[in-house]
């Protein structure tokens, strides 16, 4: 069993970066580490950079950018500096100069271009670096904690020579970072500075925060050798929700703590050397100074009582009704979204498998063609209609590298380093994917296709215009294949394509999941259904600490069926090695 966080002992540097996959709890554990240093008489500084950001909500005050101090702590204070405003702003900046003098349509084309992931990491990383870079802050505070660090990838954008250059300004070839870099101007000094003290391990320590599942840790590893090759070695990961004890005699309970601990004995190699720590599964909220104390006190399980109990929820339909709604409106092209971690490649499954069990061809593609799909063709009656077909993220990503570096033509050295590393941008990943995408959906026109994973809407619009303005006018993903323009008004006829947002009951997922509908929004895409994965309250556990956790996903659950979806279904909590029984599952 991993040594519980403590603050006092654990903290050696003055400044924190947390960061891990979406839902981890980085903002719990960051409050809480903020709350134990002040009470320790440490002068604190806490900023998130997080857009899913409910810092407010636990501390239960009002911020924005500007830094006030924590009501009922002494000497914390913090601010919420909203990436989306400040993206809005940068992107502003960037294109007001060429209002009214380029066509509206250009214009439109800069602002989608510059509507991505990468605008807000960028323009984050631009609002945090006047703090890191600020000496007279470090003077102020002795810890300062940020909420969210930057990506190895942004940090390594910013550090080639070729980003500040007027390649920059004059490249046409479209790798997806490009936009969001142009307006970065003079801050190139600014910029050094807060890449410095990142890397600097008596001044900056990298808080990994996972929990215990394979997913996270995949990606609090994968985040620890992105930052090391960029210089931030001093690391430090925090195993968080881990479960300490629980009722043997409860079937969910025991099922939930072997998951957590197949997950830990299989953390990768990489990870084992760094300083691991834990904090536990706790049954109580993590809002408001008294629960963040406790959370990191020598009596973190007492339980804090519920105030969920009173909220009563609507019987909601399960993924068999989803199968149901399909196979009754005969829709053909089913695609499974959400963040990482959330389920999506179950529920792409359970959806293609209960078609093909309802007689319907079905063809299944996934990027994730090892985990649970060889069961599927021991019923021979499954396998007679279900067709299967793994793509290859990597294989896919690195052949459209080649391409869009050869339609770059002659490059000089420094341009063909910036060019490469600017193609390593997750919305290269996401394009690669969805060309193969629709290779399979073009050439499946007599089955239903189910397909795990899809491209957000920043995406779509970015693979339309690319389609609708001029190439060299724009800075978009180069030439589109057939496949790619017949999919995409595919997708926005409702008549044909659904699309299932697929989340869990809790803040984040919630928050990232409504974000994402709405860019889909925006891309002319209606989701219909949303899936909420892997419930507890759905699952019926009696031991004390799920039960009570399992109350507080009301509010969540509530706010889905009620202010975000126009039909909701759930998914009770199983054992991640079961989770190939959903669909029969979720008929009970």
């Amino acid at each position: 069993m991993y040594q519980l966080h403590n603050p006092a002992q654990d903290v050696k540097t003055p400044v924190l970066f947390f960061t891990g996959k979406g839902g981890v709890g980085k903002t719990s554990v960051a409050c809480a580490t903020a709350v134990s240093l002040a009470d320790q008489g440490k002068k604190v500084l806490l900023v998130s950079t997080d857009p899913a950001s409910n810092l407010q909500d636990v501390f239960g005050v009002e911020l924005s950018n500007n830094p006030i101090e924590i009501p009922g702590v002494e000497n914390l204070n913090a601010c919420n500096i909203d990436p989306e405003e400040a993206a809005i702003a940068y992107r502003e900046k960037t294109v007001g100069p060429y209002r009214g003098k380029l066509p509206e349509s250009v214009v439109n084309q800069m602002e989608e271009q510059l509507s991505g992931a990468c605008t807000v990491e960028i323009a984050a990383f631009d609002e945090f670096s006047h703090l890191l870079a600020d000496e007279s802050i470090l003077k102020q505070f002795d810890h300062v904690l940020f909420d969210t660090a930057p990506t190895g990838h942004t940090l390594r954008l910013l550090s080639l020579p070729t980003a500040w250059s007027g390649f920059l300004e004059e490249s046409t070839h479209g790798a997806s970072c490009l936009g969001p870099l142009s307006g970065l101007g003079d801050k190139k000094d600014m910029y050094g500075k807060a890449v410095q003290a990142l890397s600097d391990s008596e001044k900056t320590t990298l808080m990994l925060v996972a929990r215990p599942e394979e997913s996270t840790l995949f990606e609090a590893n994968r985040a620890s050798s992105e930052l090391r090759e960029v210089g931030i070695q001093n690391q430090m990961l925090i195993i968080n929700g881990l479960l300490q004890s629980h009722d043997s005699n409860d079937e969910v309970a025991i099922a939930f703590y072997e998951s957590q601990q197949d997950a830990l004995s299989q953390i990768p190699e990489e990870l084992k050397p760094i300083n691991t720590l834990s904090l536990p599964y706790v049954p109580y909220s993590l809002t408001g100074i008294d629960s963040l104390r406790q959370l990191v006190s020598d009596h973190p399980f007492v339980d804090r009582g519920n105030n969920n109990e009173d909220i009563e929820l609507n019987q909601l339909a399960y993924l068999q009704d989803v199968i149901d709604d399909f196979s009754d409106r005969n829709t053909r092209v089913i695609f499974t979204m959400g963040k990482g971690g959330v389920g999506k490649t179950s529920v792409a499954t359970n959806i293609a498998v209960g078609l093909s069990e309802k007689g319907h061809k079905v063809h299944l593609t996934t990027t994730d063609p090892a985990s649970h799909l060889d069961y599927m063709f021991k019923n021979s009656d499954v396998e007679e209609n279900l067709s299967i077909s793994s793509i290859d993220p990597e294989i896919e990503v690195e052949n459209y590298k080649k391409e869009v570096i050869s339609a770059a033509g002659e490059l000089g050295e420094s341009e063909l380093a910036y060019l490469k590393e600017d193609l390593e941008s997750p919305c290269t990943d996401e394009i690669a994917v969805f060309r193969a995408f629709a290779d399979v959906v073009a050439r499946s026109e007599n089955e239903i296709i189910v397909i795990d994973t899809a491209p957000t809407g920043h995406t779509l619009l970015l693979l339309d215009s690319s389609e609708a303005y001029h190439k060299e006018m724009s800075r978009s993903t180069g030439s589109t294949p057939e496949s790619v323009k017949a999919l995409l008004p595919r997708l926005r006829n409702p008549e044909e394509t659904e699309v299932v947002i697929v989340t869990l009951a809790e803040a984040t997922p919630v928050f990232e999941s409504t974000r994402l509908q709405e860019d889909l929004r925006r891309a002319q895409i209606a989701p219909k259904w949303w899936v909420i994965n892997r419930s507890l309250s759905a699952a019926g556990t009696d031991d004390k600490v799920l039960k009570v956790r399992a109350s507080s996903e009301k509010q969540w659950i509530n706010k889905v069926e009620n202010e975000l979806a126009e039909r909701c279904a759930i998914i009770p909590w199983t054992k991640e090695a079961n989770l190939n029984n959903d669909s029969k599952i979720t008929q009970s």
